[in-house]
Protein backbone atom coordinates (compact mmCIF):
# COMPACT_ATOMS: atom_id res chain seq x y z
CA UNK A 1 0.00 0.00 0.00
CA UNK A 2 1.24 3.63 -0.83
CA UNK A 3 1.71 6.27 1.10
CA UNK A 4 0.24 10.13 0.57
CA UNK A 5 2.96 12.90 1.48
CA UNK A 6 0.85 12.99 4.72
CA UNK A 7 1.81 9.70 5.87
CA UNK A 8 -1.47 8.31 5.49
CA UNK A 9 -2.23 5.03 2.98
CA UNK A 10 -3.50 6.36 -0.77
CA UNK A 11 -6.22 3.80 -0.35
CA UNK A 12 -7.82 5.34 2.89
CA UNK A 13 -11.37 5.83 1.90
CA UNK A 14 -12.34 9.67 1.29
CA UNK A 15 -15.72 9.63 3.80
CA UNK A 16 -14.35 8.68 7.65
CA UNK A 17 -16.95 5.02 8.73
CA UNK A 18 -19.93 5.64 10.44
CA UNK A 19 -18.54 4.31 13.61
CA UNK A 20 -15.34 7.09 14.29
CA UNK A 21 -17.84 8.66 16.96
CA UNK A 22 -18.22 5.41 18.73
CA UNK A 23 -14.85 4.66 18.56
CA UNK A 24 -14.13 8.39 20.04
CA UNK A 25 -16.22 7.73 22.79
CA UNK A 26 -14.11 4.40 23.77
CA UNK A 27 -10.76 6.45 23.36
CA UNK A 28 -12.00 8.80 25.77
CA UNK A 29 -12.97 5.89 28.16
CA UNK A 30 -9.80 4.02 28.24
CA UNK A 31 -8.23 7.92 29.01
CA UNK A 32 -10.70 8.14 32.16
CA UNK A 33 -9.79 4.42 32.85
CA UNK A 34 -5.79 4.84 32.58
CA UNK A 35 -5.79 8.48 34.79
CA UNK A 36 -8.04 6.82 37.21
CA UNK A 37 -5.42 3.63 37.39
CA UNK A 38 -2.39 6.08 37.56
CA UNK A 39 -4.06 7.60 40.84
CA UNK A 40 -4.71 4.24 42.47
CA UNK A 41 -0.97 3.87 42.10
CA UNK A 42 0.18 6.61 43.19
CA UNK A 43 -2.18 5.56 46.72
CA UNK A 44 -0.81 2.49 46.85
CA UNK A 45 3.23 4.00 46.44
CA UNK A 46 2.06 6.17 49.21
CA UNK A 47 1.49 3.52 51.27
CA UNK A 48 4.55 1.89 51.18
CA UNK A 49 6.88 4.75 51.14
CA UNK A 50 8.57 6.49 54.26
CA UNK A 51 11.36 9.22 54.73
CA UNK A 52 13.09 10.61 57.34
CA UNK A 53 13.24 14.78 57.87
CA UNK A 54 16.77 16.51 56.53
CA UNK A 55 18.52 18.22 58.83
CA UNK A 56 19.35 21.76 56.71
CA UNK A 57 18.38 23.07 53.61
CA UNK A 58 19.36 24.84 50.61
CA UNK A 59 18.40 28.24 49.48
CA UNK A 60 16.39 29.32 46.18
CA UNK A 61 19.49 31.39 43.65
CA UNK A 62 17.71 33.51 40.71
CA UNK A 63 17.15 31.78 37.64
CA UNK A 64 15.59 32.78 33.79
CA UNK A 65 12.24 31.76 34.21
CA UNK A 66 10.99 28.82 32.21
CA UNK A 67 7.82 28.48 29.79
CA UNK A 68 5.32 26.40 30.29
CA UNK A 69 5.64 23.22 28.87
CA UNK A 70 2.89 20.91 27.10
CA UNK A 71 -0.91 21.31 27.65
CA UNK A 72 -3.16 22.50 30.72
CA UNK A 73 -3.75 19.69 33.04
CA UNK A 74 -7.32 18.72 34.25
CA UNK A 75 -6.77 19.34 37.36
CA UNK A 76 -5.02 18.83 40.74
CA UNK A 77 -4.38 15.13 41.04
CA UNK A 78 -1.77 15.50 37.71
CA UNK A 79 0.32 17.94 39.86
CA UNK A 80 0.65 14.90 42.40
CA UNK A 81 0.75 12.45 39.64
CA UNK A 82 3.65 14.81 37.91
CA UNK A 83 5.77 15.52 41.55
CA UNK A 84 6.30 11.20 41.85
CA UNK A 85 7.58 10.47 38.78
CA UNK A 86 10.50 12.56 39.94
CA UNK A 87 10.88 11.22 43.09
CA UNK A 88 15.03 10.13 43.15
CA UNK A 89 16.15 13.12 40.91
CA UNK A 90 18.97 14.84 42.76
CA UNK A 91 19.19 17.51 44.89
CA UNK A 92 21.06 21.01 43.18
CA UNK A 93 21.04 24.77 44.87
CA UNK A 94 19.64 26.65 42.00
CA UNK A 95 18.29 23.47 39.91
CA UNK A 96 15.30 23.51 38.31
CA UNK A 97 15.01 20.64 35.83
CA UNK A 98 15.38 16.65 35.65
CA UNK A 99 18.59 16.93 34.27
CA UNK A 100 20.15 19.59 36.19
CA UNK A 101 18.52 18.14 39.61
CA UNK A 102 15.85 20.78 41.80
CA UNK A 103 16.13 23.21 45.00
CA UNK A 104 12.77 22.94 46.72
CA UNK A 105 11.25 25.68 44.74
CA UNK A 106 12.76 24.53 41.48
CA UNK A 107 11.10 21.39 41.96
CA UNK A 108 7.30 22.90 42.33
CA UNK A 109 7.32 25.15 39.87
CA UNK A 110 8.75 23.18 37.26
CA UNK A 111 6.04 20.06 38.23
CA UNK A 112 2.99 22.97 37.94
CA UNK A 113 4.49 24.42 35.12
CA UNK A 114 4.23 20.66 33.12
CA UNK A 115 0.86 19.85 34.64
CA UNK A 116 -1.24 22.47 35.40
CA UNK A 117 0.11 25.39 32.59
CA UNK A 118 0.47 27.78 35.55
CA UNK A 119 4.08 29.90 35.70
CA UNK A 120 4.91 30.56 39.38
CA UNK A 121 7.64 32.40 40.45
CA UNK A 122 11.09 31.22 41.71
CA UNK A 123 11.28 31.80 45.22
CA UNK A 124 9.25 30.17 48.06
CA UNK A 125 8.53 33.60 49.74
CA UNK A 126 6.52 34.14 46.58
CA UNK A 127 4.75 31.18 45.95
CA UNK A 128 3.58 32.03 49.45
CA UNK A 129 1.49 34.55 48.15
CA UNK A 130 -0.25 32.57 45.02
CA UNK A 131 -3.40 31.03 44.56
CA UNK A 132 -6.20 30.45 47.38
CA UNK A 133 -5.12 30.08 51.00
CA UNK A 134 -6.21 26.40 52.94
CA UNK A 135 -6.94 25.22 56.06
CA UNK A 136 -5.40 22.01 57.19
CA UNK A 137 -8.82 19.92 56.45
CA UNK A 138 -8.95 21.44 53.30
CA UNK A 139 -5.45 20.80 51.88
CA UNK A 140 -5.25 18.48 48.67
CA UNK A 141 -3.43 16.15 46.03
CA UNK A 142 -1.66 18.59 44.09
CA UNK A 143 -1.76 21.73 46.32
CA UNK A 144 1.58 23.37 47.95
CA UNK A 145 2.56 23.38 51.86
CA UNK A 146 4.68 25.25 53.15
CA UNK A 147 7.31 25.48 56.46
CA UNK A 148 9.90 27.33 58.43
CA UNK A 149 12.60 25.88 58.53
CA UNK A 150 15.20 28.86 58.31
CA UNK A 151 13.65 31.06 60.83
CA UNK A 152 11.51 32.77 58.45
CA UNK A 153 7.93 31.91 57.12
CA UNK A 154 7.50 30.01 53.88
CA UNK A 155 11.15 29.38 53.63
CA UNK A 156 10.39 25.39 52.34
CA UNK A 157 7.65 24.35 50.09
CA UNK A 158 6.63 21.20 48.70
CA UNK A 159 3.90 19.31 46.62
CA UNK A 160 0.73 17.58 48.96
CA UNK A 161 0.57 13.67 47.24
CA UNK A 162 -2.45 12.82 49.73
CA UNK A 163 -2.27 10.88 53.11
CA UNK A 164 -0.24 13.19 55.54
CA UNK A 165 2.67 12.86 52.47
CA UNK A 166 4.23 15.37 50.34
CA UNK A 167 7.28 15.37 47.59
CA UNK A 168 10.17 17.95 47.88
CA UNK A 169 13.49 18.83 47.54
CA UNK A 170 15.10 18.58 50.72
CA UNK A 171 18.74 19.35 51.03
CA UNK A 172 22.45 19.47 49.26
CA UNK A 173 23.52 15.81 48.75
CA UNK A 174 19.54 14.27 49.13
CA UNK A 175 17.06 13.32 46.11
CA UNK A 176 13.77 14.59 45.73
CA UNK A 177 11.75 12.63 47.85
CA UNK A 178 8.23 11.44 50.12
CA UNK A 179 8.10 13.02 53.77
CA UNK A 180 5.46 12.40 56.45
CA UNK A 181 4.03 15.49 57.61
CA UNK A 182 2.83 14.39 60.94
CA UNK A 183 6.53 13.71 61.85
CA UNK A 184 7.73 16.31 64.37
CA UNK A 185 10.16 17.91 62.45
CA UNK A 186 7.63 19.12 59.97
CA UNK A 187 4.68 19.34 61.85
CA UNK A 188 6.08 21.83 63.89
CA UNK A 189 7.17 23.80 61.08
CA UNK A 190 4.16 23.84 59.16
CA UNK A 191 3.16 27.34 57.89
CA UNK A 192 0.14 26.24 55.89
CA UNK A 193 -1.42 25.10 52.18
CA UNK A 194 -2.36 27.18 49.10
CA UNK A 195 -3.85 25.73 45.94
CA UNK A 196 -2.95 27.20 42.79
CA UNK A 197 -5.16 24.94 40.24
CA UNK A 198 -8.10 24.04 39.96
CA UNK A 199 -9.88 19.91 40.77
CA UNK A 200 -10.78 18.18 37.67
CA UNK A 201 -14.76 18.82 37.16
CA UNK A 202 -16.70 15.51 36.29
CA UNK A 203 -18.61 16.61 33.22
CA UNK A 204 -21.97 15.50 34.03
CA UNK A 205 -24.08 13.25 31.08
CA UNK A 206 -26.07 15.78 28.91
CA UNK A 207 -30.07 15.11 29.58
CA UNK A 208 -32.17 15.10 26.53
CA UNK A 209 -34.51 18.36 26.21
CA UNK A 210 -37.93 17.21 25.37
CA UNK A 211 -39.51 18.34 22.91
CA UNK A 212 -42.76 20.03 22.77
CA UNK A 213 -46.10 18.36 21.20
CA UNK A 214 -47.20 20.56 18.51
CA UNK A 215 -51.37 21.78 19.29
CA UNK A 216 -53.94 20.29 16.74
CA UNK A 217 -54.57 23.43 14.95
CA UNK A 218 -58.88 24.06 15.18
CA UNK A 219 -60.50 25.67 11.89
CA UNK A 220 -62.64 28.02 12.98
CA UNK A 221 -66.41 28.00 12.60
CA UNK A 222 -67.81 28.44 9.47
CA UNK A 223 -69.24 31.91 9.24
CA UNK A 224 -73.29 32.01 10.14
CA UNK A 225 -75.26 32.53 6.87
CA UNK A 226 -76.65 35.71 7.19
CA UNK A 227 -80.50 36.27 7.61
CA UNK A 228 -82.95 36.81 5.23
CA UNK A 229 -84.60 40.92 5.52
CA UNK A 230 -87.91 40.90 6.77
CA UNK A 231 -90.34 41.70 5.07
CA UNK A 232 -92.27 45.05 4.45
CA UNK A 233 -94.87 45.75 6.57
CA UNK A 234 -98.25 46.06 4.62
CA UNK A 235 -99.26 49.88 4.63
CA UNK A 236 -102.62 50.59 5.48
CA UNK A 237 -105.22 51.83 2.74
CA UNK A 238 -105.42 54.75 4.68
CA UNK A 239 -101.62 55.67 4.66
CA UNK A 240 -101.57 54.71 0.75
CA UNK A 241 -102.32 57.81 -1.42
CA UNK A 242 -102.85 55.93 -4.57
CA UNK A 243 -105.57 54.34 -2.72
CA UNK A 244 -106.86 57.58 -0.92
CA UNK A 245 -107.19 59.16 -4.77
CA UNK A 246 -109.06 56.17 -5.87
CA UNK A 247 -111.43 55.99 -3.15
CA UNK A 248 -112.18 59.58 -4.07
Amino acid sequence: MRSTSTGLPSSLPSTLPSTLPSTLSSIRSAVIDTRRLLVGALALLLAACASTPPSRYGGHARNTPRAPIVEPSAGLEEISIQAMSLVGTPYRYGGNTPDSGFDCSGLVRYVVSRAANVNLPRTTEAMGTRGTPLSRDQVASGDLVFFNTTGRANSHVGIYVGQNRFVHAPSSGGTVRLEDMTKSYWASRYNGARRIANAAVPVAPSTPVPQAVPAVPVSPPPPAAPSPAPAPAPVPEDDDPIAAFANR
